[in-house]
């Protein structure tokens, strides 16, 4: 399964990251272009992560999950701030297919928001719903984001794309390291091997990924590492099977296969409460 994709729709307007410059990113991408594509690698299922912070976006993603067959859930955004979150998680939990919630950290000014009282108070409404967080940072934010989850020790989180090492720099390689260290010490903290062909820039290579994926992998382990491939985010670096085929080739020798499948789909029905009996369509009971 691939933990980590996204689709979009120009027309929906609220992209504000999303504009022209970006060349080939900048048109609709749908699951009849994605589909294929999961099939080619042997997977059936994927996770469709949010793009915009709107309720409207989430709402669109939900309503695809209901019609299409290769999506397992969704990962939505919702103000984690607002004074009735608790009543906009039900109303969207009315769908089986929200997994988890995404607040776009990378985004804000304030690198330490998500240690804000009511963003704390949002977060613990997301866990007693047997919801999981993808954390969405850059280095700087790594330590905060660590010190907010451990204020809410039930909550299952995912450290989206490794915690988005500057790759092709290698500036700040300390700050992440030890940002990596904090999250990964929390056990119910997981990590995506995913965007990194995005992070090590146009010129990458698996040379130029495998230090940072390695510590990555080494401190997070078999079982709590997650694949994907954030599509279509990575066309500008790599194609669909290039980053499969890189997350494979960085996988450790010494893991089993059957780790090396739990990397591919089984840890992510985990860290996401998907039911594996059902085919991962719709939520397990939590």
């Amino acid at each position: 399964m691939d933990a980590h994709q996204h689709y979009w729709k120009l027309s929906r307007g609220d992209y504000g990251w999303l504009t022209p410059e970006l060349g080939p990113l900048y048109r609709d991408y749908g699951p009849d272009e994605l589909a294929p594509l999961l099939a080619r690698e042997g997977f059936f299922r994927s996770i469709v992560v949010q793009a915009a912070p709107t309720l409207a976006e989430t709402e669109y993603l939900l309503d695809l999950c209901e019609r299409e067959a290769t999506l397992a859930g969704a990962v939505g955004w919702v103000d984690l701030e607002e004074e009735r979150v608790e009543e906009t998680l039900d109303r969207l939990l009315a769908s089986p297919y929200l997994l988890g919630i995404r607040p776009m950290l990378q985004d804000l000014a304030d690198d330490r928001w998500i240690e804000r009282p009511r963003v704390i108070r949002g977060l613990r409404a997301a866990s007693e719903r047997g919801l999981t967080l993808d954390v969405l940072v850059r280095p700087p934010q790594m330590a905060a984001a660590a010190r907010a989850l451990e204020q809410v020790p039930e909550l299952r989180a995912v450290l989206d794309h490794i915690g988005k090492p500057d790759m092709a720099a290698g500036s700040r390689r300390r700050v992440w390291s030890d940002g990596l260290r904090e999250l990964a010490a929390r056990p119910r903290t997981a990590c995506k091997l995913s965007g990194l062909v995005t992070e090590a820039g146009a010129g990458w290579s698996p040379e130029t990924v495998r230090p940072h994926a390695e510590e990555a992998l080494e401190r997070f382990g078999p079982e709590r590492v997650l694949f994907g491939s954030d599509w279509p985010v990575c066309l500008p670096a790599a194609e669909y099977g290039e980053v499969a085929e890189l997350a494979r080739t960085l996988l450790p020798a010494s893991w089993s296969e059957a780790q090396r499948r739990d990397a591919f789909g089984g840890n992510a029905a985990r860290w996401y409460g998907l039911g594996v009996a059902s085919g991962w369509r719709g939520r397990a009971s939590r």
